[in-house]
C-alpha cells in the first residue's frame, strides 16, 4: 500500500483534476507540505481542522497534511455557530484551514474559550507530541495519524468516525478489485468533507485516475464539463437522481408547450421511456457506472433509471466503513435486480439474530460487519468507541442474503414501527406511497398511540395542493396490507434532509407531534 507522499510524487505533473489547474494543485500541496515540515518542531503530531470550500485548495491541503503525517479533522463549512463551538472544544486544533472555520476560531478565542487555533505559538503545538496523541481518541495497534470524518450523531451533537490512511486505502483497494478497473475516474458532486465525496478523490488520485468536482446545482443546470462520461464513475444520492430525472421531464414538457404554441397541429408525444438525444438522461446513461447510496432508494426511482438504461449501482455502506462495502453491479441492475449486491472483497457481512447466532439464507437479522476499511471508533468517545478484536461493527440495519449471495437491506432496527403487535418497516411503506405518483417526497414514522402502541404516520409533500390523504390511502389498497397503511397524514412544504439525502427523522417526529392534534386519523 503506497503512502501519501509517494503517491503525491508519482502523480506530480499529471493533468488529473478536470476543470482546475492540476499544476496549481501540486504547487500548493508542495508549499503546504514544506510549511508543515518546517522547524521549530517538525516531529509534532499536528491536528489540522480542514473546512475549505474551494475543491482544489481542500484537496491540496488534505493530501499535504496526510503526507506530513498530520492528524486531520474534516469539517462542514456550513455548520452553525453552536456546532462550530462543539468542534473547537472537542478538537482543539493546532491549525485551521478554511475561512468559515477561521472566523469561528477567532470568535471562540475572543469569547475567552481555550482553543488551539491557527496562529498560536509553536509552543502550544509542542504540548502534544507524536508519542502522545489525543488520549480521548481510540488508537490502532500501531500509532498512526488519524483522519476524523463527520458522521451522523444524535441530539444535535457532532460526532466523527476515526479513520486512518490505511482504512481509506483498504476501501479503495476493495473498490478497484470489485469493479476490476484501474485507473478509477470519478465525477464528484458530493461534499468532499463527507466520506462519499472524499473517497472519490482517494480512488482517483491513488489509482492514477481523473477527478471532476462539480457542485450538484451546476450539474442540475446542465453543466457537464464537456466530458465524455463513458470511463467515469458518478456518485449520487437518491434525491439527486430524482431531481435529474424530474428536471428532464419538466424541461421536455416546457419545450413541448413552447413548440405547440408555434404550430397549428399538435406535435407527437415522444416515448418517455426513450432518452432524448443530448438530454441529461442520455448523458447519465453513458456513464460507466452511476453509484447510488447515502440513503435507501425507492422502487419507482430504480424502475425509472432502469427504463432509461442508466447503469445504476445501488450501494450499501457508511462513514464507519469508509464508503461502500456492498454494491450491485450495473449489469445486474439492468437485468432486474434491486438489492444491495455482493459484498466487496475487503469486507465481510454476517447476518445474526438477537442472540448472536448466524442466520441462514433468506432469514432477516442484524447486520454485523468486519472490514479492513472499518473505522477505529468514534470521537468524541462512546461506550463502544474502541471496536473489539477482531474488529467488528453492528450498525442499526436489518437485512438478509438470498440464495445467490445478494445482500438485501430491510430497514433500520430503530426505525421499525410496532403497531397493533405487527412489525412495519418505514422503507416499505414509503416505497408504496411514492409508487402512487401522488407525492414528491415522504417520510413514514411511528407516533405513540394508546390503542395501537404506535400509529403509522406519513409526513409528505403532495404533487399538488388538491391531493388528499384519502386519495393516497385509496391508491395503496392494492399494494399495502391494511395494518401497514398510515393512520395519520401530514402534508408539508419540505422534509428536512441533509446533503446526502438522509431524512432527519427526529425533526420529522417533532413536526408530526406538534401538528398531530389537528390531523384527522384515517381508519
Amino acid at each position: 500500500m503506497a503512502d501519501p507522499l509517494t503517491i503525491l510524487k508519482q502523480r506530480s505533473g499529471d493533468d488529473w483534476l478536470v476543470g482546475y489547474d492540476s499544476q496549481e494543485f501540486f504547487a500548493l500541496a508542495e508549499r503546504v507540505l514544506v510549511e508543515l515540515r518546517s522547524p521549530p518542531n517538525s516531529e509534532a503530531l499536528l491536528t489540522i481542522l480542514l473546512a475549505d470550500r474551494n475543491p482544489l485548495t481542500f484537496l491540496a491541503h488534505f493530501i499535504a497534511a496526510c503526507a506530513a503525517n498530520c492528524c486531520i479533522v474534516l469539517a462542514n463549512p456550513d455548520w452553525t455557530k453552536a456546532e462550530w463551538q462543539q468542534v473547537f472544544e472537542l478538537v482543539q486544533p493546532d491549525l485551521v484551514w478554511g475561512e468559515e472555520a477561521k472566523v469561528e476560531g477567532r470568535r471562540q478565542r475572543a469569547g475567552g474559550r481555550r482553543q488551539k487555533a491557527e496562529g498560536k505559538e509553536a509552543a502550544s503545538s509542542q504540548q502534544r507530541s507524536s508519542a502522545s496523541p489525543n488520549p480521548l481518541l481510540p488508537q490502532p495497534p500501531v500509532l498512526t495519524p488519524y483522519i476524523l470524518i463527520p458522521t451522523g450523531g444524535t441530539s444535535g451533537k457532532i460526532r466523527f468516525a476515526v479513520h486512518t490512511w490505511e482504512t481509506l486505502m483498504a476501501s479503495v483497494e476493495g473498490f478497484r478489485e470489485y469493479f476490476e478497473v484501474e485507473p478509477i475516474n470519478s465525477f464528484c458532486v458530493l461534499p468532499l468533507y463527507h466520506v462519499s465525496g472524499l473517497m472519490q478523490f482517494m480512488r482517483s488520485f491513488t489509482t492514477g485516475g481523473k477527478l471532476v468536482v462539480l457542485p450538484f446545482k451546476a450539474l442540475e443546470a446542465g453543466d457537464r464539463s464537456n466530458l465524455n462520461p463513458e470511463d467515469f464513475f458518478l456518485s449520487l444520492v437518491p434525491t439527486q437522481l430524482q431531481r435529474l430525472l424530474d428536471g428532464e421531464s419538466r424541461g421536455q414538457k416546457a419545450e413541448g408547450r413552447r413548440q405547440e404554441t408555434q404550430h397549428s397541429t399538435p406535435l407527437p408525444t415522444p416515448d418517455s421511456r426513450l432518452p432524448t438525444p443530448g438530454s441529461s438522461i442520455a448523458w447519465l446513461a453513458r456513464f460507466h457506472t452511476v453509484l447510488l447510496g447515502g440513503a435507501p432508494a425507492w422502487s419507482d426511482l430504480l424502475d425509472r433509471a432502469r427504463s432509461q438504461r442508466i447503469r445504476l449501482a445501488p450501494t450499501y455502506g457508511m462513514t464507519e466503513t469508509a464508503s461502500q462495502i456492498a454494491t450491485l453491479k450495473p449489469d445486474d441492475f439492468l437485468n432486474g435486480q434491486t438489492n444491495a449486491g455482493h459484498v466487496l472483497p475487503h469486507a465481510q457481512i454476517i447476518i445474526r439474530n438477537p442472540s448472536g447466532d448466524i442466520l441462514k439464507t433468506d432469514q432477516i437479522g442484524n447486520i454485523t460487519i468486519q472490514a479492513k476499511s472499518l473505522a477505529w471508533g468514534y470521537f468524541p468517545p462512546t461506550p463502544d468507541s474502541r471496536l473489539p478484536t477482531p474488529r467488528s461493527f453492528q450498525p442499526d440495519d436489518l437485512g438478509y442474503f438470498d440464495a445467490n449471495g445478494y445482500l438485501h437491506i430491510v430497514g433500520r432496527q430503530s426505525d421499525k414501527i410496532i403497531t397493533g403487535g405487527e412489525n412495519v418497516f418505514p422503507a416499505e411503506v414509503e416505497a408504496a406511497i411514492r409508487s402512487t405518483g401522488l407525492v414528491q417526497d415522504v417520510c413514514v414514522i411511528g407516533i405513540s398511540d394508546r390503542h395501537w402502541g404506535q400509529a403509522i404516520t406519513a409526513v409528505y409533500i403532495p404533487i399538488s395542493a388538491d391531493i388528499s390523504p384519502t386519495s393516497i390511502q385509496t391508491a395503496l389498497s392494492d399494494t399495502l396490507s391494511k395494518f401497514k397503511r398510515p393512520k395519520h397524514w401530514l402534508a408539508v412544504d419540505r422534509l428536512p434532509r441533509n446533503a446526502q439525502g438522509k431524512v432527519n427523522r427526529p425533526q420529522v417526529e417533532a413536526i408530526a407531534k406538534m401538528a398531530l392534534p389537528t390531523v384527522l386519523a384515517i381508519d
